[in-house]
């Protein structure tokens, strides 16, 4: 019997650690993002437009993706997305996504690179809100524009769902993330908030507070862009 509630407590023990380990990875991966937009966004010539930023409802990061080059390439990554309250309140709480698939231009293969992204619309948000969509086929998106205006942007990109841009080796640009697909992540939402809870849970029934991981990442946007979007409804 001792023997036995040895091994209990041992993976009583093991078990919880391993689970603060995994919460702590969220926590970061939360810090990471934003970070992310505080270093795009430091220089406005060459970060998304100011104009663009405010227009959105959602901004999403998935901070040092890792690229890999098999045949045509691909992607795998995790990050996070926040949208404003209503599509025009204050920044809320985060939802936990995963981003896989599409070769991201102009990567070098096995390269660690940045992604970002903005919703322009609700059509948009509604979209990334499903367990799992595909960028350029049942969302549209395109390159985003960079600069500090968005007066030289094409028809394209002033009519996509959502504007994509990644950094890598320094370099930011607009890139398109036509074949990528988002899933919600829904282990990364569990262990934030310590229960199950949907992204539509998170992001349009506001049923839980931003955590004290995220405080960064809305400072962050409240800083750049502390006005905007559209109006939406559940």
């Amino acid at each position: 019997m001792q023997k036995l509630a040895f091994l209990f407590v041992l993976v009583t023990v093991w078990c919880g650690a391993a689970l603060a380990v995994d919460r702590a990875k969220v926590d970061e991966r939360l810090e990471r993002s934003a970070q992310v937009v505080r270093e795009i966004m430091s220089a406005p010539d060459k970060g998304v437009p100011q104009d663009l930023l405010d227009k959105a409802v959602c901004v999403g990061v998935v901070p040092a993706e890792k690229k890999f080059a098999f045949g045509v390439g691909g992607s795998y990554g995790r990050g996070a997305l926040v949208c404003r309250r209503g599509g025009t309140g204050a920044w809320a709480a985060p939802s936990m996504v995963i981003m896989s698939g599409g070769s991201f231009g102009f990567q070098i293969g096995g390269e660690s690179t940045d992604v970002l992204f903005i919703v322009m619309n609700p059509d948009g948000a509604r979209k990334l809100i499903q367990d799992s969509v595909k960028l350029g086929a049942d969302a549209s998106v395109a390159g985003g524009p960079v600069g500090r205006t968005s007066a030289g942007a094409t028809d394209l990109q002033m009519h996509a769902e959502i504007l994509s841009y990644s950094r890598a080796r320094g370099l930011f640009a607009g890139i398109s993330l036509s074949g990528a697909i988002v899933k919600q992540d829904k282990e990364g939402n569990r262990l934030l908030y310590n229960q199950n809870l949907s992204a539509r849970d998170i992001l349009f029934k506001l049923l839980v507070r931003s955590p004290a991981a995220a405080r960064d990442f809305d400072a962050v946007l409240t800083r750049h862009s502390p006005h905007g979007g559209q109006p939406w409804s559940d």
